[in-house]
């Protein structure tokens, strides 16, 4: 008998959707006991809508969803996005410069694909989005984590990045808004990520799909305007700001010097046409949707219902004994801190998994986001006032009397 296992490739790459926690909790769902699950960003479970405007203009256009599209994307879409990077103050994007993806996923593979060879390092953020040191290991390469420091608001060390940096490195990662701490990086923060890129020939991923959940009037920053010589490519997409998780509808822009990147871009143009193209009927949302806001915006505003959701967890977050947490200024999730020390916790995913069992509440453990230390989990606050504060009072009766058991 033959036998086949994963591929090598795979073997070093962490990538914590599966594993112990998610086992668990599908078999106590198989048993037919309920879950809340607070681990993933998904807005539809939590009555959480697509605009009926987005919505119908998908209906409308269905018909001329027929087909493939260029591999880059339909030229409505793609001038939607140059018109939307314009407004972000990226300048000098053409067309040509923008490819669609089946969500941003897609795309944050496809550049690590071409652009690593064995042994290649890639900058990127510690805690993070963990697709992103899923996809350079995927490729060969090795990701190297920077701190963000909880203690400057989740921002991240610039002195930490330059001290990683080695002729191996060739680019530099940055998730801003940032999941999973809801923090949204200062210009000042940017120009000094922007410098090390142009000092050292770097190339920046900038991940923005947060860039329309703001709070309590944050102003966001592409790091693409801040350095429009520095070779930069920016991902978004609508499955966040317009509820749209489902439609696998993301984009990313190129922009800055291309002069030294030429081959590098050829690669992704062989990329990109190897799939043939992204969701047609998805793209054909694009340019209505980037003119349409005024839902999510609503939510956002003092009153509104992700405002009041986020300003909730915060305070009880904080209020519980043993738990503190930094306030998010964008996107739906908070990252909090636990007292190791006062709950004997010497293993983040082992206390995610006991309050599982527990309370039947399922959270991310910190190093689900290659956090190194056992001392965070992150919360997404979709669920509904009611719910989160079911949550809360379930965590704090748990808290009140647990220690983890090695």
């Amino acid at each position: 008998m033959r036998y086949f296992s994963k591929s090598a490739k795979l073997d070093n790459v962490c990538y914590d959707i599966r594993g112990p926690v998610m086992d668990e909790a599908d078999r106590m769902i198989a048993d037919g006991e309920k879950i809340l699950k607070l681990n993933i960003g998904n807005p539809a479970p939590f009555a959480f809508e697509t605009p009926d405007s987005v919505v119908n203009e998908m209906i409308k256009n269905l018909t001329s969803a027929e087909g493939y599209s260029d591999s880059k994307g339909i030229a409505a879409a793609r001038e939607a996005i140059v018109k939307y990077d314009l407004s972000k103050g990226i300048e000098g994007v053409r067309p040509e410069d923008i490819y669609t993806g089946n969500g941003v996923s897609e795309l944050i593979v496809m550049v690590m694909q071409g652009l690593l060879d064995n042994g290649d390092e890639v900058l990127v953020p510690s805690p993070d989005y963990p697709l992103w040191t899923a996809a350079v290991t995927l490729s060969g390469g090795k990701a190297v984590h920077y701190i963000c420091d909880e203690q400057s608001g989740w921002f991240p060390d610039v002195n930490d990045i330059r001290s990683k940096i080695t002729p191996k490195t060739k680019a530099i990662v940055i998730i801003n808004p940032n999941n999973p701490t809801g923090a949204v990086y200062p210009e000042e923060i940017l120009e000094k990520i922007a410098q090390l890129a142009r000092e050292k020939e770097l190339i920046l991923f900038s991940d923005e799909i947060y860039d329309r959940l703001l709070l309590d009037g944050v102003k966001h920053t592409s790091i693409a305007a801040l350095a429009p010589d520095v070779f930069t490519v920016t991902f978004n997409g609508l499955s966040k700001s317009h509820m749209a998780a489902g439609f696998r509808c993301g984009w990313m822009t190129l922009c800055g010097d291309k002069s030294h990147v030429k081959g590098y871009i050829e690669g992704l143009n062989m990329l990109s046409s190897m799939r043939l193209c992204s969701n047609v009927p998805s793209q054909l949302i694009i340019e209505k949707a980037l003119s349409d806001f005024s839902e999510t915006q609503k939510m956002l505003a003092p009153g509104g219902r992700i405002c009041a959701q986020r300003d909730f967890i915060y305070e009880a977050m904080n209020s519980i004994d043993g738990l503190s947490a930094v306030k998010p200024q964008a996107a739906f999730y908070i990252f909090p801190k636990i007292d190791t020390k006062k709950f004997s916790i010497t293993n983040d995913e082992q206390f995610v998994l006991d309050l599982l069992r527990t309370k039947k509440i399922l959270l991310v453990h910190g190093g689900g986001f290659h956090w190194e230390q056992p001392d965070h989990f992150r919360i997404v606050y979709l669920p509904r006032l009611d719910t989160l504060k079911t949550a809360a009072r379930e965590m704090e009766d748990f808290l009140s009397g647990y220690k983890q058991q090695n």
